[in-house]
């Protein structure tokens, strides 16, 4: 199901009528139907998200829990003025079923999040070009984002990265310890 909607959705966004923010899926990792759902709201220009990321806690979720725990990313970009444009970049990253890359690239590989740089970045994954910077100029996830933001501040969010799991919130970036408890409570 989810490769059906995928699909249709690289279909659609890359030309004619692009599917409503609410239908465009979020990227995840993990079992789709896992009983355990991680939701994180992210920020490509904040600090404490590329530290969370680099810490490596996320695969060592999915590592130890497997198809028991879904990582969701959401975004939530309020740290810089150029945070909105880059989760565009990544969800048209997406479209070319390549978010996942886009977003370690952009934590691991640059601090650039200004249009220039994130047309470097989708550049050097090989991306298609031509696809990734209509998608970026007209604006084409920034209602996506716009949602995922919404929802962050409805949970009473107000920085990054911010975390929920099957749909409670945490408090702070969870390491892996708050995370694994959390987790094994919500399996019994």
């Amino acid at each position: 199901f989810a490769a059906f909607i995928f699909v249709l959705w690289r279909q659609t966004v890359g030309g004619g009528s692009a599917l409503p923010a609410a239908d465009v899926p979020d990227p995840f990792l993990g079992a789709e139907a896992a009983a355990v759902e991680i939701v994180e709201y992210g920020d490509f220009g904040c600090p404490a998200c590329r530290a969370w990321h680099n810490a490596g806690i996320r695969e060592q979720v999915l590592q130890n829990y497997g198809d028991r725990v879904r990582f969701v990313w959401k975004d939530f970009p309020v740290i810089t003025r150029y945070s909105p444009k880059a989760a565009e970049a990544a969800h048209c990253a997406a479209a070319q079923g390549k978010f996942w890359a886009y977003h370690d690239f952009l934590y691991e590989q640059t601090s650039n999040i200004q249009v220039d740089g994130l047309k470097q970045a989708a550049a050097a994954l090989g991306l298609d070009q031509t696809a990734f910077d209509q998608c970026l100029d007209e604006g084409q996830m920034a209602e996506k984002v716009r949602v995922n933001e919404n929802e962050a501040r409805r949970y009473g969010f107000r920085g990054t990265p911010a975390f929920a799991l099957n749909g409670q919130p945490l408090p702070g970036p969870p390491s892996y310890q708050q995370l694994a408890t959390r987790i094994e409570q919500a399996l019994q």
